[in-house]
């Protein structure tokens, strides 16, 4: 409950969700259930955005910055190559708004950059010689 408040609730003010909240939000939640919370403009809770996928990860108060640095660093190097992070966000954030031949046009384009990265020959060097991959986000 000390988590914060989540919701769009711009229909209090007389105005609609912009800058893509109508659009991300039916595309994450329903049609049906994006106009309810828009249209009631009601905030929830961060473990009612959680039940409806609104929030990924919820952390606890006790420790709650280690845990966020945590898990954020899990997606940079050493442990992740940046590059290819930023790649599957681009790819899966566009992609849904293509047909699935434009998507997977864009996957392979995307795919064919990163071949060409530093840390697709480390990370394959690292599969291929059994050791942990050292990436370096180049």
């Amino acid at each position: 409950e000390n988590g914060g408040k989540i919701g769009l609730p711009e229909v209090h003010l007389g105005v609609l969700p912009g800058t893509g909240g109508t659009q991300r939000l039916a595309r994450l939640v329903g049609k049906a259930k994006a106009i309810e919370l828009m249209a009631l403009g009601t905030n929830m809770s961060m473990d009612d955005g959680h039940a409806l996928g609104l929030v990924n990860q919820l952390f606890s108060a006790d420790n709650w910055w280690e845990q966020v640095l945590t898990y954020t660093r899990q997606f940079v190097p050493p442990q992740k190559a940046s590059f290819a992070v930023g790649r599957i966000k681009r790819s899966v954030q566009a992609g849904a708004d293509m047909t699935l031949e434009a998507g997977l046009a864009l996957e392979r384009e995307l795919q064919q950059q990163l071949f060409l990265s530093q840390d697709a020959s480390e990370g394959i060097a690292a599969y291929n010689e059994k050791r942990k991959p050292e990436f370096s986000g180049r």
